[in-house]
């Protein structure tokens, strides 16, 4: 008798435990999104273009996780790239294609993700930038968060009003710093702890006029910034479009007297400018290690997906640039690093074309959330498993609509970018557009368009860039969503 009860407790204890284990297996993973602004792709320490960068955390994430190679936006510019991280669509889907518009996408039409993870029983917070429509109080709060934490438009980097669930005020601190301690405070006391949870940490840094926590205006003082790689120290625009040479120049189209090269630009251009936003940088790196230090704590870092990004590239000198915005590598390509242990192998690096657009269906399928129809990217899940996806993209589409701000920074444009070639059109009747063999010439320096050995690759681009136009729902009017959802204003007479 004694005996059969010790068995039957020990079979009961042997199935509690393997229900146990299998319950912690399949538990959800949370989800800590940390989106910088302006960085460049290759501001990383573990990419050495920088010998003296200080990157200590970012670096851990590439050295325990993954390091996207070919990560890119699909438009070059604040608003648009976020709005497209939480839709998983490209800006002329969801209609926030310029940044001094202040517009929204319709959320009911295009729900960002992390409203659908609510619906799947997380709980959300929102801190740091959206720079979208331009609200006051609980209008401000985005759907799809339990808790926000914000600003209208760029911010401030110190002493900034922000926006608390609703509730306006002036904080006192540095910019970087004050969204640190929110997110903290919000995973320490303010998250229901039962709950799996997604936090978006979005900073204002490195964004212009960069400016360092005072603790760092010192930093790199005795260091020197490299040239620009792949010969683009050297940038005349010869053989360039027309319009490459007015930006260049700093004018706009109208009343320009084309030239055939622009006078080599000497370097530094704007040196002290790019040696500030990488001091700048260097607060959201203490950051990101403050933050990883506290979901350790909690003892919830190893469920947590982690994901570091930017929301577009940055001209650091190339071509004699700055800024962002244009079909260049240096705008368009953007850092993307995942944690992820679970699933993601250390120091795995990943080459295939991947999009922001494919980073709302990776988090739902990680959630095991199903991916709706109207978002455009692809989940990258499978590429996390370090497993070969044949049917993964072998080409992309990015674009641009002149920001009625900036007439200068460049036409509208379109391009398709594969793994060796470029093209890009500017629909611009009386200039050249642009050919790339990225290859051999990782710089964009020599425009290939309108040589005869490369007659047939321009004509297989422009084909494929007419397909992607029918399979990303292209629409070349970029005022189309303006007139939907804000009517104009009458002029004053």
């Amino acid at each position: 008798m004694i005996r059969n009860i010790i068995l039957v407790s020990l079979v009961v204890m042997v199935f509690t435990s393997c229900q146990a284990k299998k319950k912690k297996e399949n538990i959800q993973p949370n989800f800590l999104f940390v989106l910088v602004d302006d960085q460049p792709y290759d501001a990383l320490g573990v990419n050495e273009r920088y010998p003296f960068l200080q990157t200590p955390n970012m670096d851990r994430l590439a050295k325990e996780g993954v390091l996207f190679e070919n990560y890119f936006c699909t438009q070059s510019i604040c608003s648009p790239s976020r709005a497209s991280f939480l839709t998983g669509t490209y800006a002329h889907i969801h209609g926030v294609n310029q940044n001094n518009r202040h517009v929204d996408p319709d959320w009911n039409r295009f729900k960002p993700y992390t409203q659908l993870l609510q619906d799947a029983g997380y709980q959300t917070a929102h801190v740091g930038k959206i720079h979208m429509a331009h609200k006051k109080g609980a209008e401000h709060i985005r759907p799809g968060f339990d808790y926000w934490f914000s600003f209208n438009g760029q911010g401030d980097y110190f002493d900034p009003q922000v926006n608390d669930n609703g509730r306006e005020y002036q904080e006192k601190g540095y910019m970087t710093d004050i969204l640190t301690d929110k997110a903290i405070t919000w995973l320490k006391e303010k998250r229901d702890k039962n709950k799996p949870f997604s936090l978006n940490l979005w900073h204002k840094a490195v964004h212009e006029d960069h400016s360092p926590a005072p603790r760092h205006d010192n930093l790199y003082a005795d260091e020197k910034l490299p040239e620009p790689p792949h010969g683009m120290l050297n940038e005349t625009f010869a053989g360039k479009p027309e319009w490459q040479r007015i930006k260049a120049a700093d004018a706009k189209w109208k009343g320009y007297v084309p030239v055939d090269s622009l006078p080599i630009k000497k370097w530094p251009v704007k040196g002290d400018k790019f040696m500030r936003l990488l001091k700048t940088l260097k607060a959201v790196d203490e950051s990101l290690g403050k933050v990883l230090a506290t979901l350790e704590e909690l003892g919830e870092l190893e469920n947590t997906v982690i994901i570091y990004s930017s929301d577009n590239g940055y001209f650091m000198g190339e071509h004699g640039y700055w800024d962002k915005r244009i079909a260049y590598e240096a705008s368009m390509r953007i850092p993307m690093l995942i944690r992820y242990p679970k699933l993601i192998q250390p120091e795995l690096k990943i080459n295939e074309l991947c999009l922001n657009v494919d980073m709302a269906p990776t988090i739902l399928e990680l959630a095991g959330v199903e991916q709706p129809d109207y978002m455009q990217g692809e989940s990258m899940v499978e590429l996390l498993k370090h497993q070969k996806d044949d049917a993964w993209r072998q080409s992309m589409l990015f674009q641009y609509y002149v920001d009625d701000e900036y007439p200068y920074a460049g036409p509208d444009m379109l391009a398709v970018r594969t793994d060796k070639y470029k093209l890009v059109d500017c629909f611009l009747d009386h200039d050249i557009d642009e050919l790339y063999d990225l290859e051999n010439d990782p710089g964009e320096m020599n425009n290939l368009i309108g040589m005869p050995e490369y007659a047939e690759v321009e004509a297989q681009l422009r084909q494929e860039i007419e397909r992607l136009k029918v399979q990303c729902n292209y629409n070349p009017d970029r005022d189309w969503w303006l007139r939907q959802v804000a009517p104009k204003k009458k002029k004053k007479h």
